[in-house]
């Protein structure tokens, strides 16, 4: 199975070829998973860099660093970031609460500014392939309430590794999502009607991207930037928005004109306002999607599965993705869920497009 992983990471996802510069990143624990994408991409033609992380690296750093070492950018890592053309990241946490103090995670989240704004550039520019994913860990699986055999068989079906050719899946799966991006990027104006939920924005003009397993492996999603100003109304998100090893519990944000004036949570609510104090951009949206993945059911507590929910959407406060056209800046990008499978509706242009978690148009 792993063999299979890293043949898709490397084939479809990266579409590696003769002379990539791949970076590879993972903790000690995604070993297994790296050491068949470094062969899988040498036989593919590229140069690896491989680069590890180890269990308490983040907390020791936010906690001994001086403002001035916060505020840091390895010159290291910006010779790195012009020079690859791939990179990969394995998430392979061995503890998932291991984040460390928020507001020195935000200081050193701003002081790396820098390398993100310009990962940002070359990812909307198209000289930089990039996916992120996920290798099972035992705190993965005690996060979603399984134990790591039950995890690995939902993490390899949602990644279609349960099929005799995933990549084959993969791609039939793409084209059937690019008929609802077809559909979206005729809309100017989104409605998401749900319990405690009303909320209206626009997105006229931007994009609409195909999240169909190149970028987030799994994938099963399309999104694209709002208007930055055009948020008004209140959403309730249904599951806990999780981020830096916090869990906030039913998230309440209310936007004027594109801002958030008022965030509630039922627990973590003084997080929620630190991160949204973050910088600027932060009270912003930079997405919304729509989740279609319905080999993905439950609620696990990691966002590169949960905002990918068949019958949900997810808004992200903080930076857009260029490639949209959003042009929201923020070193925060913080994905929420809404279920939409009881009762939720989304109204494109004053119609029906989405309604109980299903497509309820041409195109669907």
């Amino acid at each position: 199975m792993i063999r299979k992983f890293a043949r898709a990471l490397v084939r479809y996802s990266l579409d590696i070829t003769p002379g990539d510069v791949l970076l590879a990143r993972t903790t000690t624990l995604g070993i297994p998973l790296l050491k068949e994408v470094w062969r899988e991409a040498l036989e593919a033609g590229a140069n690896v860099i491989p680069r590890l992380t180890f269990d308490g690296q983040e907390e020791t750093f936010l906690s001994a660093a001086s403002d001035e070492q916060l505020a840091w950018v390895s010159p290291v890592e910006r010779v790195e970031m012009e020079a690859i053309t791939a990179r990969l990241t394995i998430s392979a946490p061995y503890n998932t609460r291991g984040g460390g103090d928020p507001k020195r995670q935000g200081q050193w989240l701003r002081g790396q500014g820098e390398l993100t704004q310009r990962f940002r550039q070359r990812s909307a520019e198209g000289s930089l392939k990039w996916t992120g994913t996920l290798y099972p860990t035992h705190a993965l699986a005690q996060e979603a309430g399984m134990s790591l055999r039950e995890y690995e068989e939902f993490v390899y079906r949602a990644m279609f590794l349960d099929r005799e050719d995933p990549i084959a899946e993969w791609r039939a799966f793409s084209v059937e999502q690019q008929a609802k991006v077809d559909l979206l990027d005729r809309v100017s104006t989104l409605r998401i009607v749900a319990e405690d939920t009303d909320l209206t924005l626009s997105v006229a003009g931007r994009k609409w991207m195909n999240s169909d397993g190149h970028r987030n492996f799994p994938s099963g999603e399309v999104f694209t930037g709002p208007v930055e100003e055009s948020a008004n109304g209140t959403i309730r998100f249904t599951f806990p928005a999780v981020r830096g090893g916090q869990e906030v519990e039913d998230v309440r944000l209310t936007f004027e004109n594109g801002k958030v004036v008022r965030a509630t949570a039922a627990r973590g609510e003084e997080y929620l306002n630190t991160v949204l104090e973050t910088d600027a951009g932060a009270r912003f949206l930079g997405e919304v999607a729509i989740g279609n993945n319905y080999g993905i059911q439950r609620f696990t507590k990691n966002t590169l599965f949960d905002e990918k929910i068949g019958g949900t959407c997810h808004l992200a406060v903080g930076s857009s993705y260029l490639e949209t056209g959003g042009k929201n800046d923020s070193s925060v990008h913080w994905d929420m869920v809404c279920d939409l499978r009881r009762g939720g509706a989304i109204y494109a242009d004053g119609e029906v497009i989405h309604k109980d978690g299903k497509w309820a148009m041409q195109g669907r």
